[in-house]
């Protein structure tokens, strides 16, 4: 069977490699840097549908939905959860992100503590999203690449794909006209002071973060969404926005070290929905915008469908009874 060549080994590019080889083809990554993962390993790693539709479409639900379970036959997944929170001074926020959302419960002060004892008598309403998870994009990346050559797939680093692949997945770095960089800058902490074990959006009118545990008292904080086509490192305002949010979230991380600090370009469409298109004897799988991991997998599966639509049930069927 000739190998189905992708170009780009970043998670779009992973997750089609992974799909394609599951149902038995040979895949050939290309992969122009050192290392797999792309723009993804500065990602949080939120599972988060229900969330995401505050500011999305629908169908980043319908899409987003199957991810957990996807996930998890590859790399850990944890399923603690979402908790929204906002400062009183921003209460109005939280009633708007609860309106423009679904599958959430209001929480009082008191049930706060319950789910997170280190942020007791800190906030006096929120929202749990309970069918919500997350996972360490760095560790996920690295066991997705590990499952693709565990069923004989081949990633090649520091290669550059030849103009005739058969699959695109290279990103902001496609030939698609129409597609946008959206910036996300983010920080590592390490606050063994505070123990925070679900994902935590703290909702502000100009710059809502979100905070996502990595274990062992690290913690990565980051924008949801900024506008920029810029490359360049986070900027000190932007710095000074997530520091204090974290800040508000819980003082103790005033004495956090800063251990890393990143910003990437993740493309976007004018829709901010993802689009999988076939153009001249290529598929192109691209706009995953900020929701990553949360789409990956269904666009990846879509692909496979399409490339080998016999094995489409019999696939949905096992991964049902996985």
């Amino acid at each position: 069977m000739k190998p189905l060549r992708i170009a780009g080994a970043g998670l779009a590019g992973l997750a089609c490699g992974y799909e394609l080889a599951r149902r038995g083809a040979k895949v050939v990554l290309y992969e122009r840097s050192d290392a797999p993962g792309g723009v993804a390993r500065h990602a949080g790693g939120m599972l988060a549908p229900w969330c995401e539709r505050e500011s999305a479409e629908e169908e980043v639900i319908t899409l987003g939905a199957m991810s957990a379970d996807w996930w998890e036959a590859i790399t850990q997944v944890t399923r603690r959860g979402t908790l929204v929170l906002a400062p009183r001074r921003d209460r109005a926020e939280l009633s708007r992100f609860a309106r423009r959302t679904t599958q959430h419960r209001a929480v009082t002060g008191a049930e706060i503590g319950s789910l997170e004892p280190d942020l007791a008598g800190r906030f006096e309403q929120g929202l749990f999203f309970g069918d919500e998870a997350h996972l360490n994009p760095r560790q996920a990346l690295t066991d997705l690449a590990q499952a693709i050559e565990g069923l004989g797939g081949e990633i090649r680093l520091g290669t550059q794909a030849s103009d005739d692949v058969d699959i695109d997945c290279t990103g902001i770095a496609s030939p698609q006209s129409d597609l946008r960089p959206v910036r996300g800058e983010m920080a590592y902490l390490h606050c063994p002071g505070v123990a925070i074990t679900r994902t935590i959006r703290l909702l502000h009118p100009r710059i809502p973060v979100y905070l996502v545990p990595r274990g062992d008292g690290l913690y990565m904080i980051g924008a949801t969404m900024v506008e920029s086509s810029s490359a360049r490192p986070p900027t000190l305002r932007s710095l000074n926005e997530l520091f204090s949010a974290a800040f508000a979230l819980h003082p103790a991380f005033a004495e956090a070290s800063v251990t890393e600090t990143g910003a990437g370009l993740r493309p976007a469409f004018p829709d901010n929905l993802p689009r999988l298109t076939h153009v001249g004897g290529t598929w192109h799988l691209n706009g995953l915008y900020r929701h990553g991991f949360l789409l990956a997998p269904a666009m990846a599966t879509r692909l496979a469908q399409h490339l080998f639509p016999e094995n489409s049930h019999e696939d949905h069927r096992q991964r049902r009874t996985a």
